[in-house]
């Protein structure tokens, strides 16, 4: 039952401490959110087609090799 306490007394430091931490958190706008989003969407994009493509010619130059 000692355990049991001492567990949860150390789950609520765990907590206060995230509250305070999360306090001290400079949030981004809404703006600064989207324009970021943009970014790793446009970036995910060229990288997939990068790798799509890489992969096509790949796949043709193996299957050339092995017949």
């Amino acid at each position: 039952m000692d355990r049991i306490k001492v567990v949860a007394e150390k789950v609520k430091q765990f907590l206060a401490g995230s509250k305070v931490e999360l306090k001290k958190v400079t949030w981004p706008t809404p703006k600064q959110t989207l324009a970021s989003t943009s970014v790793v969407i446009i970036v995910v994009i060229i990288v997939s087609g990068f790798l799509g493509i890489v992969d096509f010619g790949l796949t043709k130059i193996i299957k050339l090799v092995l017949g």
